[in-house]
């Protein structure tokens, strides 16, 4: 799948530093929708190991250069970090998804929220839209608008086994309304004896059925995911190939010129990460 668009492709350009050096200092996590002329960027700041997590909402004319519109601290959500948002619009104006840790455990849930305007998502009431179990902590959702509803691929990270609960599947769910939603199981797994036998997590997906995976393969390349691609065959995505880029959380816009600009978030030699996008032409 040699035409997806990928990190090196163009020039990258960063969009947020690195907030701090050394490990956990990471801004990306992102996840992109356009509205008109406008991108509308949200992403993850992680402050550091013991401090606050922060869900950041910005927007950009050109696609390089982002107004802050609004920043959500890990505790607006009652969460003890936070992970990967996602953004839609809709008829009442703008519903955003927040990837939730439950305090003191190795839970994940998805927060859901929405109001008339970006800066409103402030006061908006928090519901919870994926709740996982006692086995499964969800996070990282992908959300699209489809013809006759929503479709949503959520990233699972298995709790069974103690001390092994950073490996992760993913999931497919689909909505009518978009706030109550059906599983219809998982879609992507690592393929085992492969560099994405401990884990593999869908990031972003394309309408033609072509998608973005990270993965790794061991639980000592946690925050060292590669990033490949696949494609949906019908019934599930197949993690298979070779890594493709040294990156994570890559997400993908398709552009209205047949272009794409595109976000990941990229490690630095000192282990912190900042947020990069690159616009590639048709």
């Amino acid at each position: 799948m040699t035409d997806f668009p990928l990190p090196g492709a163009a020039t990258p350009v960063v969009v947020a530093p690195a907030p701090g050096h050394g490990p956990q200092f990471w801004t990306g996590a992102p996840s992109a929708v356009l509205d008109g002329d406008t991108i509308v960027l949200g992403y993850r700041t992680r402050n550091g190991p013991d401090t606050t997590d922060e869900t950041v909402i910005a927007v950009s004319d050109d696609g390089e250069h982002y107004e802050t519109v609004l920043v959500l601290p890990q505790d607006h959500f009652g969460a003890q970090w936070t992970e990967r948002p996602a953004l839609a619009r809709t008829e009442a104006g703008w519903r955003l998804w927040a990837s939730c840790a439950t305090p003191n455990t190795k839970h994940w849930y998805i927060a859901v929220i929405e109001a008339p305007t970006l800066e409103a998502l402030a006061d908006a009431e928090i519901t919870v839209a994926f709740a996982g179990d006692a086995n499964t902590a969800v996070k990282d959702p992908i959300i699209r608008r489809t013809g006759d509803g929503w479709a949503a691929w959520i990233c699972c990270h298995l709790l069974d086994v103690p001390g092994a609960e950073d490996r992760m599947n993913t999931a497919y769910a689909t909505s009518t309304d978009g706030w109550t939603w059906n599983w219809h199981g998982t879609v992507l797994e690592g393929a085992p004896g492969t560099w994405s036998q401990r884990g593999a997590r869908l990031t972003t997906v394309l309408a033609d059925g072509r998608a973005a995976y990270d993965a790794r393969a061991s639980e000592a390349e946690n925050w060292f995911e590669r990033t490949g691609v696949t494609r949906w065959d019908g019934d599930r995505f197949e993690a298979s190939g070779e890594p493709l880029a040294d990156v994570r959380y890559l997400e993908v816009l398709p552009l209205p010129d047949g272009g794409y600009r595109i976000w990941y978030e990229a490690r630095l030699d000192d282990e912190s990460h900042e947020l990069r996008t690159e616009l590639i032409d048709r």
